[in-house]
């Protein structure tokens, strides 16, 4: 009858399973990976809080919609430290995409969200959030 805290790295679109294949790590990312991971039955995870970050980040390569290529990009990454921890190396950076974001709530089926990193938004004067994407 204790309670545990389960953390989860890494974002839905790196999950091996859900993610932007090739573009994904070997592991399985979202909520579900707690119960493979760990041997957990479902029905044992009561709450699943998301942690998302004001903007969107990506490390190495593959799709990145909103990501920004010039100085809002470059100052996300300085302003909020978005380097890798392991290699060191600059995240992608780019604006909060909800389409994302629903999809990853679609996956794990959050209870709430956690927005993290607003501060870093603080000196953009228009900020751009992606609700939809258009196909060329």
């Amino acid at each position: 009858g204790k309670k545990i805290l389960i953390e989860g790295a890494n974002a839905i679109m790196l999950d091996i399973d859900f993610g932007t294949y090739p573009f994904v790590t070997s592991s399985n990312t979202g909520c579900g990976g707690a119960c493979t991971g760990l041997g957990l039955s479902p029905n044992k995870i009561q709450e699943r809080y998301g942690v998302v970050k004001a903007y969107t980040t990506r490390v190495g390569s593959g799709p990145f919609p909103t990501e920004q290529l010039n100085d809002i990009g470059e100052t996300l990454q300085t302003v909020g430290h978005e380097y890798g921890t392991t290699t060191g190396r600059k995240r992608r950076c780019g604006w909060l995409d909800l389409v994302l974001l629903g999809y990853s709530h679609l996956i794990n089926d959050y209870s709430a969200l956690c927005v993290t990193k607003l501060d870093v938004l603080s000196g953009i004067k228009e900020l751009k959030i992606a609700v939809q994407y258009k196909l060329n």
